[in-house]
């Protein structure tokens, strides 16, 4: 009973991708539940559409055979109305699909009065991070690179060719622009269980925001062909309290 409760109250979250995995990883943002409703709604038009696409296709193979219509009469060849209705029908479809994509598209652009900055460069082959809000003693901006941890330096409960060395480290219920570049060739900075997929691109700055609303630790990885340790690049975005995060502030400068 007690294990029971504690699965409700705590329930286990899929923050980092799993093997074999199926399914999307639980989101924390406002952003992904916006793609996983999205998905959700193409999914009904997909399973409507292949339904009938399949019954349409098993009637006329059943309903025409060679032995059931042995001769094809000319005016079974074409027919005005049923055009029509292939026609038209995939149209309201494809209407009913772009609205609410559209809508969630400009939404994610949009950067709402954030509170905080963090910008994040993508190198060849590791990312550095620059909290230009807060400044240390020296008068200088947080920055630091993070790199992926090795397999033979990792530790229990750490996850291979996900865990850093230095986690990005934001607050919880806080609005938060990401503005993304690239030192030498294109990078993707994308966490899944945020919503965030942005190009760095060299000489060009990029944003997004991001709106976190429970704590825990969120992987990533470069989602752009960038070099041959492409891979090896991960993204681990740590939310916390803000008291957790006013700390971990402390403790930088």
């Amino acid at each position: 009973m007690f294990n029971l409760l504690s699965l409700i109250f705590n329930p286990i979250r899929c923050d980092a991708p799993e093997p074999w995995q199926i399914g999307f990883q639980d989101g924390a943002t406002p952003t992904y539940e916006g793609i996983t409703e999205l998905h959700n709604s193409i999914f009904f038009y997909l399973v409507v559409v292949f339904v009938g696409v399949t019954w349409v296709i098993a009637s006329v193979i059943i309903n025409f055979s060679h032995d059931r219509n042995p001769i094809a009469y000319k005016y079974m060849n074409h027919g005005t109305v049923i055009e029509l209705v292939w026609t038209i029908t995939p149209a309201f479809v494809l209407i009913a699909i772009a609205f609410p994509s559209f809508k969630l598209l400009y939404l994610m652009d949009e950067v709402i009065s954030p509170s905080m900055t963090v910008k994040a460069v993508g190198h060849q082959w590791y990312w550095s991070y620059e909290y230009s809000d807060f400044v240390n003693e020296d008068g200088e901006s947080i920055e630091f690179d993070s790199y992926m941890i090795p397999d033979s330096d990792l530790e229990d409960g750490q996850l291979r060719l996900l865990d850093v060395d230095n986690r990005v480290v934001v607050p919880v219920d806080t609005h938060i622009r990401f503005v993304v570049t690239g030192a030498d060739v294109i990078h993707d900075f994308a966490v899944p269980a945020l919503g965030l997929k942005v190009d760095c691109t060299p000489g060009r700055l990029n944003q997004t925001s991001v709106f976190i609303q429970r704590e825990g630790v969120f992987y990533g990885q470069c989602s752009e062909l960038c070099g041959v340790y492409h891979g090896f690049m991960p993204i681990a975005v740590e939310a916390v309290s803000l008291e957790n995060y006013l700390s971990w502030l402390d403790s930088q400068s």
